[in-house]
């Protein structure tokens, strides 16, 4: 038999302290280089997007590829990348840890739309209470000082 799997995933991360530095000029180029590093995992970009203080990636996990590795190898290429380019000035690094949620394929369209509009959805909502309230609706138990 052979593997059939619909492992997807929103993937949110940060850089140190939550810092805005990821300027609006430079993302486009940051994403394309982290779609990169999605496909040569063989997992499937839906949709990559941000704003200053965060990403969101919204994928499809191949079965080989643990979330954790895949996390890590993003973490570790795109931040060499953003250095050796200096594509974002004051970047130091992403923080420790991510959140990642899974939902159903039926889910997909919305959750396209919604990584897609970040810019709008942060006029009226702070990263901070975004991921606040996407925790609080997944049931995530989490502890408000790894939150900063």
């Amino acid at each position: 038999m052979s593997t059939y799997t619909q492992i997807l995933y929103q993937i949110v991360f940060c850089p140190k302290h939550r810092a805005p530095c990821l300027k609006k000029e430079g993302r486009e180029e940051l994403f394309k280089h982290i779609a990169g590093l999605i496909k040569n995992k063989n997992c499937h970009l839906y949709r990559i997007n941000g704003v200053e203080d965060h990403i969101h990636i919204l994928t499809h996990l191949h079965p080989t590829v643990a979330l954790s590795t895949l996390v890590q190898c993003i973490k570790v290429s795109s931040s060499n990348f953003i250095k050796e380019t200096q594509l974002f000035p004051d970047f130091q690094g992403w923080q420790n840890g991510y959140c990642a949620i899974t939902y159903s394929n039926s889910a997909l369209n919305n959750l396209i739309e919604y990584v897609k509009n970040q810019e709008a959805h942060h006029k009226k909502l702070t990263s901070k209470d975004e991921l606040l309230l996407a925790l609080e609706e997944n049931n995530i138990q989490y502890d408000e000082r790894y939150l900063e």
